[in-house]
């Protein structure tokens, strides 16, 4: 049995599908969980709950956690802590090793221009801090042999089947479709790397079933020589077949619209990841797994097809 804790997302959904690669043994754990494969095992419970979260993981042979908070520091520091302390706990009763799908938000500013496994971890943000705590309290427990466990890092991604919670599907293909500006926040002459969801789920699932991959970090496979902003607007209008139409989104208007919009509020503190380069490097897990990630043209093809019909 291979579990997946927090399903539902675009990471959990895309995930399920590729782990019946590797089992036909899944289960799918949420307080509203939904089959994505037919024969999928449905689990209803609160990663909150400890009892439940042991429950939950009994009889897994591998769990993966892939649950999404909304996006509010105060909820994440109250309750991240409380779920991987669950989860590790739970992990550690059954025997099961855990895959922890992660972000890029406990590094250095300083490292966003050019981010690898083994950057400095100092993060600016109060969101970051309790990424970086929760990630530590995981590979500590690894470290002292308590459990199996690896952490899969992405950077910002998108998707083709799912565009929830992807900021590039907000701020560039939708606007571009509706016939509107795109709004690239921060600088559009620095370049920005994108995971894309179908190569960080295949990834993943080829981690939580390989020997050699646990007590480690992973960067998951994202393309080399990411796109500047206006290059990504004028790469996606292209495909739409709209103008490449934009504008730059400063700190400043991103704290205005914090007064009326919480989500924004709460991008304010990521901003050093938007006024400057942000390369993600996945060339240890391309060198280990001979992976090549999906090259950014292509992926923007499969989603403007799927997602977007382009106007007549």
């Amino acid at each position: 049995m291979q579990t997946i804790l927090g399903s539902g997302g675009p990471v959990g959904n895309a995930l399920a599908r590729e782990l019946k690669s590797f089992t036909p043994n899944i289960r799918l754990v949420s307080r509203h969980p939904e089959k994505v494969n037919q024969d999928d095992e449905l689990l209803k419970a609160d990663l909150l709950n400890s009892e439940e979260v042991i429950n939950a993981v009994n009889g897994s042979k591998v769990v993966y956690l892939t649950a999404g908070l909304p996006y509010d520091h105060k909820i994440w520091e109250k309750d991240w802590p409380v779920i991987m302390d669950n989860v590790l706990n739970a992990c550690e009763k059954h025997a099961a090793k855990l895959v922890f799908f992660d972000n890029v938000y406990m590094y250095d500013k300083n490292e966003i221009p050019h981010m690898t496994e083994e950057a400095n971890i100092a993060p600016p943000s109060k969101k970051g801090k309790i990424r970086a705590e929760i990630a530590a309290e995981l590979m500590q427990r690894v470290k002292n042999g308590k459990l199996e466990a690896l952490i899969a890092r992405s950077a910002d991604f998108y998707a083709a089947e799912d565009l929830k919670n992807s900021i590039l599907a907000e701020t560039v293909f939708k606007p571009l479709h509706q016939g509107k500006k795109a709004n690239w926040l921060g600088k559009a002459d620095k370049v920005h790397s994108f995971t894309y969801v179908p190569d960080a789920a295949k990834a993943t699932a080829l981690l939580g079933n390989s020997e050699k991959a646990f007590g480690e970090i992973w960067h998951l496979p994202t393309a080399a020589e990411p796109p500047s902003g206006k290059e990504w607007v004028e790469m996606i209008a292209t495909e739409l077949g709209v103008a490449a139409k934009y504008r730059e989104i400063p700190r400043w208007m991103i704290r205005i619209m914090g007064l009326f919009m919480p989500v924004m509020r709460e991008t304010v503190e990521m901003f050093y990841q938007n006024d400057r380069d942000y390369i993600f490097d996945s060339s240890k897990f391309a060198s280990v797994f001979h992976f090549e990630a999906t090259p950014y043209y292509r992926a923007v093809t499969e989603i403007v097809e799927k997602q977007f019909s382009k106007p007549s």
